[in-house]
């Protein structure tokens, strides 16, 4: 299980709040197959599973569902806070098995792997059983398998008229919102000059780009500059570089990450109107050994607004953090 600064654990604390959650009915039985008593969890997703399930769930990737063990693994209070904002097995699934087909049967605790696998990936990676505007398929890319997968929202009510800038490969590309990132700082950032840099970061989605002003000779940059980009309907990872920026031969490279949007956009289309809602907590990106985030990433509604505060440790590079805020704003506000 992953580490980070600043997690403070109080094991005895974080067992009693777990068994209090699995005295709930619902979390009695595996969400997905119905076995009793089941032993593991998925952190980000909030259900608890039997073993046979968890196997599955472990080969969906972290960045779909996080395996914990409930007697075994070390929980943060975090990931426990997670647990309970879902609300348990019966929450989740009254979300996750909202549109189950007419004579579709759930595998039950006899299920053979394939059954059960084939209902797993259905039901959180392809997420087919949600309600029909909310639902999110796999975004096929040209990326290895190692990767981790994006998803894409289909949403009636986020669909907008076509940019007004075609691609004669790509046609009129449709938007579901807009996504501001506030660039807020680098630390640390790795000598490209003689004893420092002048770094600039740019940010790629789709075919946009957008980037912020050169500070000159600082590894230390505070920008505090908002860029603005549209978030197509087959959207993919944020792209962030920092570069030295070099008048006369071109820019050097200081770091990349990928950023992945899909725990942010879901989030936000699940709750709706996050005008209408009190501060709280929707969701969450969690660190793994797969992604560039230096802890947690949490989805929060701060005064109406859905945002994210994101630190990223750059990669391809000796040293450098840059941190940032994210903020969704939908299409039709």
């Amino acid at each position: 299980m992953s580490h980070f600064p600043g997690d403070l654990r109080r094991p005895e604390s974080a067992k009693s709040r777990l068994k209090d959650l699995l005295l709930q009915i619902d979390n009695q039985l595996c969400a997905d197959c119905g076995a009793p008593d089941p032993k593991w969890a998925s952190a980000n997703i909030g259900v608890f599973i039997c073993l046979k399930c968890s196997g599955v769930h472990r080969s969906l990737g972290t960045h779909v569902s996080k395996v914990l063990s409930i007697t075994l693994d070390e929980w943060s209070d975090d990931e426990i806070d997670a647990m309970i904002e879902v609300g348990g097995n019966g929450s989740a699934n009254a979300i996750y098995e909202a549109f189950i087909p007419d004579g579709y049967t759930k595998p039950g605790p006899s299920a053979n792997h394939e059954e059960r696998s084939n209902f797993i990936r259905s039901k959180y990676e392809l997420q087919e059983f949600l309600k029909p505007s909310l639902r999110i398929v796999s975004n096929n890319s040209s990326k290895s398998s190692e990767e981790p997968s994006y998803f894409q929202e289909i949403t009636d009510s986020f669909r907008s008229s076509s940019s007004s800038k075609k691609s004669p490969q790509e046609g009129m590309i449709e938007f579901m919102g807009l996504l501001k990132v506030k660039v807020i700082e680098g630390t640390n950032l790795a000598v490209r000059d003689v004893k420092t840099s002048d770094p600039f970061v740019t940010l790629t989605l789709g075919q946009q780009t957008a980037k912020t002003t050169v500070i000159k000779s600082n590894l230390n940059p505070v920008w505090n500059e908002e860029l603005m980009l549209s978030v197509p309907l087959e959207y993919g990872p944020l792209k962030l570089q920092v570069f030295d920026h070099d008048i006369i031969l071109s820019n050097d490279l200081m770091g990349e990450a990928e950023i992945d949007l899909q725990p942010m956009i879901t989030s936000a289309i699940a709750f709706g109107d996050a005008e209408m809602l009190e501060n709280m907590q929707i969701g969450k990106w969690l660190k793994s050994d797969d992604n560039a985030l230096v802890n947690d990433s949490a989805v929060v509604i701060v005064d109406g607004k859905v945002k994210q505060e994101v630190s990223l440790k750059l990669q391809n590079v000796e040293s450098g953090e840059v941190h940032l805020e994210l903020e969704w704003i939908p299409i039709d506000q």
